[in-house]
């Protein structure tokens, strides 16, 4: 993996390892960038996310013997993909290409992946320019591809380079990333939504045994806090609330729907005040009173008035499955065309 600093490429590394691991691949992550600071803490953090091994000899020794030493422990422990994180410059010089160079002919890489920050815009475009002139690649990594004006990005890089997009990184989560789809950005720009990809994440992300169980939960009235606690963290590894409202067709294009946003730390602070609370609390939120909030509020680092509302919300959505429970569902069924 190569790129400037400031890219994403150590990010990325760790995503790309866990986007290998949920096709049954065992991975491991190399950290060979000595020269920026706490780069190689950052992708140790990073590896324990993905749940992945990384294999570094800190920071004081040769980046190129580092990589070589990590590829005889990848193959020694029967590693299918070694993912070696590469120093970054400010811009392309000729010192970074010299070590990718060397460490190009001493470890023999399948593919070299080049991460350009997309947020950049044609600045991207100009740094994979530079970096085809003088070294050879195999594909690229966009990084920071939240936003659907910076699509033109994807579009620009391979027409100059000539270099396949192999994948994007849509948010900060480990599973905001995904194989590049030209007909589906080409999708996402013209705000059609990418219908495709939001079923593909769902796929991943969601226990099918999991969903029928809620289901029957939902159609007997049983949902508890602890169910919806579940869900909450089986959407967010479908990557950010945000990038995937973008993937519906029409959001996009709607004036009203454009600028919305879910904010993470909402979610986050959903999640802590859900683990605040005991089993039986989760179970029967009816008897989370005056001191039980105060507890929750201080456990969770949140306040009263949030833990209220949550509750209050939470007994709204119950209402509102009772109300499909009695009648409401076949006219959702008919609405959805029949499908449930």
């Amino acid at each position: 993996m190569a790129g400037l600093q400031g890219s994403g490429k150590t990010s990325a590394c760790g995503k790309l390892a866990a986007h290998l691991k949920g096709q049954e691949k065992k991975v491991a992550l190399a950290a060979c960038d000595v020269y920026r600071p706490a780069a190689v803490e950052q992708l140790e953090v990073i590896g324990k996310r993905a749940r992945v091994q990384v294999y570094q000899q800190g920071t004081e020794r040769n980046p190129v013997d580092i990589a070589e030493w990590a590829l005889g422990k990848a193959k020694s422990e029967d590693i299918d993909v070694l993912i070696i994180d590469t120093a970054g410059r400010l811009h392309v010089d000729e010192d970074m290409m010299k070590e990718l160079a060397r460490l190009k002919k001493r470890v023999k890489p399948h593919n070299v992946l080049l991460v350009l920050d997309a947020m950049t815009g044609q600045d991207a475009v100009n740094v994979a320019e530079q970096f085809s002139e003088v070294a050879d690649f195999d594909g690229v990594i966009l990084t920071k591809l939240d936003g659907d004006a910076r699509g033109g990005a994807a579009l620009s890089v391979q027409q100059v380079t000539g270099k396949p997009i192999k994948f994007v990184s849509t948010g900060e989560a480990v599973g905001s990333f995904e194989q590049f789809h030209p007909d589906r950005m080409a999708s996402r720009i013209m705000g059609m939504g990418d219908m495709l990809s939001f079923i593909e994440k769902a796929e991943k992300a969601v226990d099918e045994d999991d969903a029928q169980a809620l289901e029957k939960k939902i159609m007997s009235s049983g949902l508890t806090l602890d169910d919806f606690h579940n869900q909450l963290k089986q959407i967010r590894r479908m990557g950010s609330m945000t990038s995937m409202l973008k993937m519906i067709p029409g959001f996009a294009g709607n004036k009203q729907l454009r600028g919305l946003k879910v904010e993470e730390r909402d979610l986050d602070r959903i999640q802590a005040i859900i683990t605040s609370m005991t089993s039986e609390e989760r179970r029967r939120p009816e008897v989370i009173k005056g001191s039980r909030r105060k507890r929750i509020a201080a456990g969770s680092g949140t306040t009263v008035q949030a833990v209220s509302r949550l509750i209050k919300q939470f007994g709204e959505m119950q209402k509102m499955m009772k109300t499909l429970k009695k009648g409401g569902m076949p006219q959702l069924s008919q609405f959805m065309g029949g499908q449930r």
